[in-house]
């Protein structure tokens, strides 16, 4: 009788460090989950440091080990898709690679995957490994989301899940070259457990994700899945319509009791500004959906692949259309 496949889905970013770890412990599982056949897409996102001479050891010493180099850094979302690509399994897992997420839980969400679930989402039950800001902005994130998408983002659940295999079909089947995942993976459905977690420090180094990247993710988002930004400046130019209307009454009104006052520059100068700021502020919006429909419309594929090797040691063949993920 034939094996169930699991795939483990795991980007590296400057990672080293991590890499031997994370095997270590992915290979401890393996061994105590005779019962499935199991290989780990370890997608390679334009790292600087070790990381990819540290996967080539990890390849030779386990041959579940599915390598992809990405010509350069691409983003976690794309290193994402290049590894769902990829995967064969009955059921995908992602998976960081700093061990944050761990490993030894993919017993339980088999369990779960066994018993007819088609989703088994991992949510965290505390957030000590984050400074107040960033849990500060990731609950108002989820929250605003939430509040103006039609689809909703289950609350401190990352990208550490299981999906059957149905599930990533879908995914596949998904054309857009700006990819917000956590969007992505509400969005395709399906029948979803979700189980709790620690999440735990990371193994070594430190995180890619600065401010400004969880704020450009953040921006994606929220255009990819709702038009309420849009829909907002409609009603606040007629806030201010009606506030300019019903200043202009006022001064009118004014005017024929207490006869012409001499006008203020000041106020000129504050209501001009004020005008004007909210009128940047709404083609701001605009050019964001903007320049998204601009960078869709090209269809450059969302990775381009350097080498890559697969699981039975053999360097695969060049990369083509479909593994480069085309979405024309």
């Amino acid at each position: 009788m034939n094996k169930k496949r699991i795939s483990l889905i795991a980007p590296f970013y400057n990672e080293s460090g991590n890499v031997t770890e994370f095997f270590r412990r992915v290979a401890a599982i393996a061994d105590s989950l005779s019962a499935y056949d199991i290989e780990v897409v370890a997608v390679n996102d334009g790292s600087r440091d070790n990381t990819w001479a540290e996967l080539l050891e990890a390849r030779a010493r386990y041959s579940w080990v599915h390598l992809v180099d990405l010509s350069r850094n691409f983003g976690k979302e794309a290193a994402l898709t290049a590894g769902l690509d990829r995967a064969q399994g009955d059921a995908v897992v992602p998976i960081d690679a700093d061990l944050q997420h761990p490993p030894e839980l993919l017993t339980e969400m088999l369990a779960q995957w066994e018993q007819g679930a088609e989703v088994v989402l991992a949510r965290r039950t505390d957030r000590e490994t984050d400074g107040r800001l960033q849990k500060f902005s990731a609950t108002s994130f989820y929250r605003l989301h939430n509040l103006i998408s039609h689809v909703e983002v289950p609350m401190d659940v990352g990208d550490f899940r299981l999906m059957d295999r149905r599930v990533v079909e879908a995914l596949r089947r998904l054309p857009e070259n700006h990819r917000f995942m956590k969007g992505l993976f509400a969005w395709v459905g399906f029948r979803t457990v979700t189980i709790p977690y620690v999440n735990a420090k990371r193994h070594a180094g430190t995180s890619s994700f600065n401010f400004w990247r969880l704020w450009n993710l953040a921006m994606e988002g929220i255009t990819s899945f709702s038009t309420a930004p849009l829909k907002i400046w409609t009603y606040i130019g007629m806030a201010v319509s009606a506030l300019a209307l019903l200043y202009a009454g006022t001064t009118v009104i004014g005017t024929m009791i207490h006869g012409v006052d001499v006008p203020g520059y000041a106020s000129l100068m504050a209501g001009g500004m004020f005008l004007g700021g909210v009128q940047l502020i709404g083609i701001g919006v605009l050019g964001e959906y903007v320049g998204r429909i601009y960078h869709e419309v090209k269809r450059r594929p969302v990775y381009l692949v350097r080498e890559e090797y697969q699981p039975d040691n053999r360097p695969a063949s060049a990369p083509s259309a479909a593994h480069e993920r085309e979405t024309a």
